[in-house]
């Protein structure tokens, strides 16, 4: 049977300090694998992939690709984002595979690709630590459980919404 790649998707937290993440889990040998290391060989202005660590020299296992979705906007946001965004993720990720949702043997041959929201107008690292952390590990839950159900997209699709606009109904 070949190896899916999953998906993921979750919003925790409210306000500035809310963390958003998407994942993609996948094999190291297919395409999650390949799209992981030329992310990494191509960053961008602003947009520099790197991996994420539990600590210095201790890479968070899947091999994790933090890419962010926010250019530094200044210092405090950058210290943001490579400390408490990063500590959140990895940490995410261990609990995931600590929970089974990855499991071990996975750890070793998958990748992870999570991007990243880290508002610049953040002030609160205790809490974009937090809601990272949380995110990740929802994200990668729901990329294993194939969430969400078609039929919740389905029922949603009349009443949009989200924390930066609302249709007027």
């Amino acid at each position: 049977m070949p190896q899916l790649t999953q998906i993921g998707e979750s919003f925790v937290g409210d306000g500035v300090n809310a963390a958003h993440i998407n994942t993609v889990l996948g094999h190291r040998d297919g395409p999650a694998g390949v799209a992981w290391a030329t992310a990494l060989a191509t960053p961008s202005a602003g947009h520099v992939p790197f991996v994420a660590v539990l600590r210095p020299s201790l890479p968070v296992k899947p091999l994790t690709l933090f890419v962010t979705k926010a250019a530094p906007a200044d210092d405090a946001h950058g210290l943001l984002i490579w400390g408490p965004a990063q500590a959140g993720v990895a940490a995410g990720v261990a609990d995931a595979v600590a929970e089974g949702i990855i499991s071990e043997e996975q750890a070793d041959t998958h990748v992870i690709i999570a991007a990243v929201w880290v508002n610049p107008g953040a002030d609160d690292a205790d809490a974009v630590y937090e809601h990272n952390r949380t995110s990740t590990r929802t994200a990668l839950a729901n990329g294993a459980a194939s969430l969400p159900l078609t039929a919740d997209v389905i029922a949603a699709r009349d009443a949009p919404s989200n924390p930066f606009y609302t249709p007027k109904a």
